[in-house]
């Protein structure tokens, strides 16, 4: 989750490869409007961004976040309710789980919620932990997720990116689970930092076309991000097996044009 921000605080820069994702994605499906349609366009996302009171940097940062958040998610197999690049009540943008909607709307979403239910049955020192070996790999799973967002904003765009200062708390309540000091739990959430960025660094790409397509849709669900990266992965697969053939057949061409030395 991305937490409100001023933009004097927001150090993203412009991702250029961003809008050359969209100006390809216009090219391909041959779009023959050369002004009108896309200065409408464009008048449209400023006027969105005032309206926002966000600045194009801001809202590239908080796309990317959020995308990173989603695909880390579903690197992990946590299923998906969905994602929005736009704010509401405490946040600039957000990720949900299929259900956690209901949750927050009933005010038990929150980490510290999990946390308290928790924390009265989880083992002390000395205890046998084998009953609740679930909620320590569950704790795990999910700060490597709320960690996602940052780590996706530093693989994608330069400068350091703003301190996720929800992500930060809710992974450090959830901690406090297994944690019992708070050098400990820095060094938690400081290894789950890594995670997540070890997690997406092979899936930059995914991460660069979900940010697209949220910036430019604004709220996905669950399914239609399912959708996005599978189509991904099915162009990748199948421009990897263009290239193999493209290879096997500079192979047969240069056997049949191979003469040996000395055959008449």
């Amino acid at each position: 989750m991305s937490k409100g921000k001023p933009a004097d605080e927001c150090n993203a820069q412009p991702a250029v490869f961003i809008a050359g994702t969209e100006a390809a994605a216009d090219a391909g499906m041959g779009n023959t409007d050369h002004g009108s349609g896309l200065d409408v366009e464009i008048d449209e996302y400023d006027e969105l961004l005032t309206a926002l009171g966000r600045s194009y940097d801001d809202d590239v940062r908080i796309a990317t976040h959020e995308a990173g958040h989603a695909v880390c998610a579903r690197l992990l197999g946590h299923p998906l309710g969905g994602a929005t690049a736009d704010p509401g009540v405490g946040y600039e943008g957000r990720v949900w789980g299929v259900h956690h909607m209901e949750a927050f709307a009933s005010g038990r979403g929150d980490a510290s919620n999990v946390r308290e239910a928790l924390a009265p049955v989880m083992p002390q020192a000395g205890e046998d932990r084998t009953s609740v070996a679930d909620v320590f790999g569950n704790v795990y799973s999910q700060c490597i997720e709320l960690m996602a967002g940052r780590a996706a904003e530093r693989m994608l765009l330069d400068g350091e990116p703003v301190a996720p200062t929800d992500d930060l708390r809710q992974a450090r309540e959830l901690a406090m689970l297994i944690c019992t000091s708070d050098e400990a739990i820095e060094s938690f959430v400081a290894h789950c930092d890594v995670a997540a960025h070890d997690l997406l660094l092979p899936h930059g790409d995914v991460v660069i076309v979900v940010s697209t397509v949220l910036r430019i849709k604004r709220t996905l669900d669950g399914v239609e991000i399912d959708k996005i990266i599978s189509d991904l992965q099915a162009r990748k697969a199948l421009a990897v097996e263009r290239a193999r053939r493209k290879r096997w057949q500079r192979v047969v061409e240069n056997a049949t044009s191979f003469t040996p030395e000395g055959c008449v």
